[in-house]
């Protein structure tokens, strides 16, 4: 026996033969003994060559599992999220919904319904479950066909780390080996998490958070049981049999779990008969986002991708922008207040849909109407199923039905074109009939309203001017409607809002806010452009010799022209860089002095933070920085700061100055007359005194501009169609666009204190005649006060005449 041995370990089958060999040269042994004794022999050597066979299959298979370095920094495909300032969610961007969870997070009673479902030894095997294998192998020989059977949390851990889903006998093995690697390098803690956080469960959703919030629109502390079991029942088949998909079957996997959680004394049996009861109410849940930002999130998406590529999607990314949660709400409301009465200002389009009602139909069948339509904007569709001449009845997919009177509609006069709308309704009939798909909206005392979607457009960007952070950004009516930005990527014509950046430009030539410039009709050489273009004031009307203060505030176009003319069109648009315009694209003809270039309004936005912040250029941003998964920040976007004064805190580069700071001012306060009395004074409502601002209005009123500020807050708003058609008659900067202006910064500023501008100390204030510009005595009736930078002041002969300590205050006394 010593002899044969060795061979035998190198020859397995030697063994046998060795060893019936040697029982031959002995006494014979009855059958039966021998018989067993042979069999126990060829057990033996089953096991040795299984042994044997395992073993060179390890060292085929070994080389292609993870190392322990591998597993250990495994990496979960987690979408990238973008919040705002305050930490508010405003989207989700990937293929993959993951919220990944420590253990500790997740509740107990869901982990144990998982392992009822998956794996109810989890915590006595070494990763392998034989007692599984044994019922897949038995499943093999009764029917001839792989099955599925002996999986453990584990070995599904490592197929969904590691392994393909192909049902083949390598990759089982594959699995195996593993599975039992993985248990010698990790706790079972450690691998019930991995797994909680990886299993897919359907419709997108990777891991029990992301479930919870896919299907029942909760965290996992808020689950109920019944909600777990759920939840623990769908690894079997996520895609076909989950509350969604397939309810019936999902329920019964449930009360599968259910069953399981009881058997093995994980519930009690109150607790088991009361969830199975329980019906279920899964339906599919957006992500949780904490409010509504989609043109500031598809912004800051772009803006991450290009600087981290297509991996921004899959590695847990959180994008911190600078916008406020509350003043994008703000801003939200005011554009859509704002472009819905300019639509109820032009009449009733009519209903957007008509469906033919049949006799006795029922609310499913309503709802089958209502079906292709779906909210805008807070805008409700409704179906008319009955009405009178006073009073309808509106259904709307939620099953209510809602009553809407001749009040209530009474502003839908028929729409005839931008300048005319028919008379008002005498009945309802006259607006829409039984069948019509209508939209309805509540109103601010919580009562339903008439309402229809605009065809209109506008843009709402607010800033702060002294960094560039954008506080709030609306690119149009409805994101889900237009995706176009009209913050960022509309070029428009800014028409008097530019004036200015004109004015600021002759100040730097030498006038003065006191300079006269005869506002009368403006000649040309050229013929054709003689009688081509004819450049007049709104007003139609001709005022003569007018000082510049003046001409701004009432937004005479006919001074402008003749001022750009005077400082040359060249220098002007050369002069705009300072302001952040580039001079190639702009015109370099006198049409810029009633703003013909094409600009965005976040580009006027940032030209009036110049002015704000006393004369420096910033750099508009949204994107404040990039996390990683575990917080570490991998990104912040480049800033400069307007700082004034003693910089030695800032951390931040300080902006260029490119604008003179008491031509900031001169500028400045003129604009401040603009709100005061000029072509902005319902602005004057806000009831504070540190504003300043301009309107814009376009030929035929194709674009309306407010841009406005204070020492705290810039921001612009637009409005105008796609199309470039006209708005209609009437409809300029301040009655288009200026309301939803003060509707922002109402609740913008409520928290500012009112803050003055800051008065550069070489100004010095002139007592001067308001119809000449000339110093005068405060015996004048026409005396008023004005601000000069003091090498291009008038010379005075009285000193009372000059003031260089009257605030800033005094040169709105007219």
């Amino acid at each position: 026996m010593e002899l044969l041995f060795p061979p035998a370990i190198h020859h397995p089958w030697l063994l046998y033969f060795a060893l019936i060999t040697e029982s031959e040269t002995r006494t014979p042994m009855p059958r039966l003994k021998r018989i067993v004794r042979n069999l126990f022999l060829l057990g033996i050597l089953a096991a040795v060559l299984g042994a044997v066979a395992l073993g060179v299959l390890y060292q085929l298979i070994s080389p292609k599992l993870p190392t322990a370095d591998q597993m250990r920094n495994v990496q979960f495909q987690i979408p990238l999220r973008v919040y705002s300032a305050d930490g508010k969610l405003i989207s989700v961007f990937g293929e993959k919904r993951r919220i990944p969870v420590k253990l500790e997070a997740i509740p107990r009673n869901l982990q144990l319904a998982f392992i009822a479902g998956e794996d109810d030894r989890f915590y006595q095997h070494p990763g392998v479950d034989y007692e599984g294998i044994l019922r897949a192998v038995w499943y093999l020989i009764r029917t001839g066909h792989k099955g599925p059977g002996g999986s453990t949390i584990t070995m599904q851990l490592a197929r969904n780390f590691f392994l393909s889903f192909e049902q083949t006998y390598s990759r089982k093995l594959t699995e195996i080996f593993l599975a039992l690697k993985m248990e010698h390098y990790f706790s079972k803690d450690e691998i019930l998490e991995l797994y909680l956080n990886k299993i897919y469960l359907g419709h997108r959703a990777y891991g029990v958070a992301a479930a919870a919030q896919v299907y029942y629109g909760k965290k996992l502390s808020e689950l109920t049981l019944p909600e777990m079991a759920m939840i623990a029942a769908l690894p079997k088949a996520p895609s076909r049999i989950n509350p969604i998909s397939n309810p019936r079957r999902a329920l019964q996997r449930r009360n599968y779990v259910l069953g399981r959680m009881h058997e093995l004394g994980f519930i009690d049996e109150n607790q088991w008969k009361t969830a199975v009861q329980t019906p279920d109410r899964a339906y599919s849940h957006g992500p949780v986002v904490e409010f509504e930002a989609p043109y500031v999130a598809e912004i800051a998406r772009t803006q991450v991708v290009n600087i981290l590529g297509k991996k921004a999607y899959t590695e847990g990314y959180n994008v911190h922008t600078t916008m406020n949660s509350h003043l994008q709400r703000t801003a939200i409301r005011a554009l859509r207040k704002g472009l819905e009465a300019y639509d109820r200002r032009h009449g009733w389009r009519g209903a957007e849909a008509h469906v033919q009602l049949g006799e006795n139909e029922t609310p499913a069948q309503w709802n089958e109407h209502l079906k292709p339509f779906r909210p805008v904007a807070g805008l409700v569709p409704g179906l008319v199923v009955e009405m009178d001449e006073n009073l309808a009845l509106i259904y709307l997919r939620d099953g209510q039905t809602i009553p809407v009177t001749l009040e209530q509609a009474a502003w839908a006069r028929p729409y005839k074109d931008r300048n005319h709308r028919g008379p008002r309704p005498k009945n309802l009939y006259d607006i829409f009939q039984p069948g019509d798909i209508i939209r309805l909206k509540r109103g601010e005392d919580g009562n339903w309203l008439l309402a229809q979607i605009p065809e209109v457009q506008g843009a709402l960007v607010s800033l702060n001017p002294e960094n560039g952070a954008i506080q709030a950004l609306v690119g149009g009516y409805d994101f889900h409607l237009s995706k176009f930005n009209r913050v960022t990527q509309a070029e428009r014509q800014p028409g008097s809002s530019f004036k200015p950046i004109i004015y600021s430009a002759a100040l730097e030539k030498g006038y003065t806010a006191a300079s006269l410039i005869n506002d009368a009709p403006v000649v040309f050489d050229d013929p054709a452009l003689e009688k081509a273009w004819r450049p007049e004031n709104y007003s139609q009307k001709f005022f003569g010799p007018t000082r510049l203060r003046e001409a701004m505030t009432h937004s005479r176009n006919l001074v402008s022209i003749r001022l750009l003319r005077a400082i040359g069109p060249a220098y002007a648009a050369s002069y705009a860089r300072r302001f952040g315009f580039e001079p190639d694209k702009l015109p370099h003809d006198l049409s810029l002095a009633l703003g013909s270039a094409s600009v965005p309004p976040l580009s006027m936005a940032r030209a009036y933070a110049t002015l704000a912040n006393g004369g420096y250029l910033i750099d508009p941003y949204l994107v404040d920085r990039i996390e990683n998964a575990d917080g570490e920040t991998l990104y912040r976007s480049p800033r400069v700061i307007a700082c004034r004064g003693d910089c030695s805190g800032q951390t931040d580069p300080r902006a260029e100055q490119t604008l003179d700071p008491a031509n900031a001012y001169i500028i400045t306060s003129i604009m401040q007359d603009v709100i005061r009395r000029g072509t902005g004074k319902k602005a004057r409502q806000l009831g504070r005194a540190d504003l300043a601002g301009k309107t814009g209005t376009t030929n035929d009123q194709r674009d309306a501009w407010f841009s406005g500020f204070n020492p705290k807050v810039v921001t612009t708003t637009w409005v105008g169609f796609d199309q470039l058609s006209p708005l209609g008659r009437g409809e300029v900067g301040g009655r288009a666009a200026l309301p939803i202006w003060i509707d922002y910064m109402r609740e913008a500023l409520k928290t500012i204190p009112e803050t003055p501008f800051q008065r550069p100390d070489e100004l010095i204030s002139i007592r001067i005649n308001r119809k000449t510009g000339q110093p005068t005595s405060a015996d004048d009736p026409d005396s008023m006060i004005e601000i000069f930078r003091p090498q291009y002041a008038p010379k005075v002969d009285d000193p009372k005449q000059e003031n260089p300590n009257t605030d800033q205050k005094d040169y709105d006394i007219f």
